[in-house]
């Protein structure tokens, strides 16, 4: 069986040729798997998708019109997917319930102490062999307050090194974790989190009830002083919320790895072209924000698990196997 491997990187890709030889034939491509381009995986019986795939009702149909009867997701999130459609049509879906929870976690953090030590201010500035400080003065992490919005895997992680900068601990989730509880982490209501966190992280998945878990209501109870790092689905925060906080001058830090319109956008070369989204084109230009195109998992550790996992659901898929990563079932 050949699999077409869609939204494939450069890096990706041998990784990707290595972990299925002597298994099944891949064929990478690096367009996005959407309505354009679904057609190109008729006479594929499996595809494998990225997280910016657009997998509604229209593209299932064109795949399963194909012969497309099983899809293997390349992330954990599957809210892309229109999983009772597929259900519907009798495509198995399967995606990578884990992988390296430091991947993710390690480049929060770098968010994070990017955006508060002011360091791609300060690498431009150097660059122009200009070495004044002015406007580059930072704060000590060690002893302030950071609050956790999600404490499973990747929130264990962050609050692992949270703990070693020497911060007060604060954790939100519907169930507590602990492992964090050890590390001294209280679990507070999320509007006390926010009141007091100097450091506000998001590690909850996105779901019709974590969408805009971030709003309006919940960035105004936070400090105007405050950092600010999402490096879970760009849903939980409502930019459009968030621009017109940052034109107040609120927040010393803003660091995003996601946005909620990235599809499209994230995981391409954008530069030639004329930017229609008003909203990530101003969020953009302050200079207290830093946006990176979702890359917190990109690592050879966690993108080698994410491979080895995808390889794993094919030939579960084709032995009748039922695993953990499965989310609709082979009929």
């Amino acid at each position: 069986m050949e699999i077409l491997v869609f939204g494939v990187q450069a890096d990706e890709k041998p990784l990707i040729e290595r972990a299925f030889a002597g298994h099944h034939e891949v064929r990478c491509v690096d367009v996005f798997l959407n309505e354009d381009t679904a057609p190109i995986a008729a006479g594929y019986e499996a595809v494998s998708t990225s997280v910016n795939a657009v997998l509604d009702r229209h593209v299932l149909n064109i795949l399963a019109a194909g012969g497309t009867r099983m899809i293997a997701q390349r992330s954990t999130g599957f809210n892309n997917i229109d999983l009772a459609v597929a259900e519907r049509l009798g495509m198995t879906v399967a995606r990578v319930s884990s992988y390296s929870p430091y991947a993710v976690a390690e480049f929060a953090w770098t968010l994070a102490l990017a955006v508060n030590r002011r360091i791609v201010r300060a690498s431009v500035r150097t660059r122009d062999f200009d070495f004044r400080l002015d406007g580059l003065m930072g704060r000590d992490l060690h002893g302030r307050t950071v609050g956790v919005l999600g404490t499973g895997k990747i929130g264990e992680a962050f609050t692992r090194i949270a703990h070693g900068f020497g911060m007060r601990l604060l954790g939100w989730d519907v169930a507590e974790n602990p492992a964090c509880m050890e590390l001294g982490m209280k679990y507070v209501a999320k509007e006390r989190l926010l009141a007091e966190s100097d450091l506000v992280t998001l590690h909850v998945p996105l779901m019709p009830e974590t969408r805009h878990l971030v709003d309006a209501d919940a960035l105004k109870a936070m400090k105007d002083d405050a950092i600010l790092v999402n490096s879970s689905r760009g849903g939980l925060i409502d930019t459009a919320a968030l621009v017109a906080e940052l034109r107040e001058g609120r927040f010393t830090g803003i660091g995003l790895d996601v946005y909620e319109a990235e599809a499209g956008l994230f995981f391409q070369d954008r530069s030639l072209e004329a930017v229609d989204d008003d909203t990530l084109a101003r969020l953009v230009t302050f200079p207290n924000v830093l946006v990176t195109s979702h890359q917190a998992y990109y690592t050879e550790d966690a993108v080698g698990q994410i491979v080895d996992a995808t390889v794993r659901n094919v030939l579960d898929y084709k032995a009748g196997r039922r695993s953990e990563n499965v989310l609709v079932p082979r009929t």
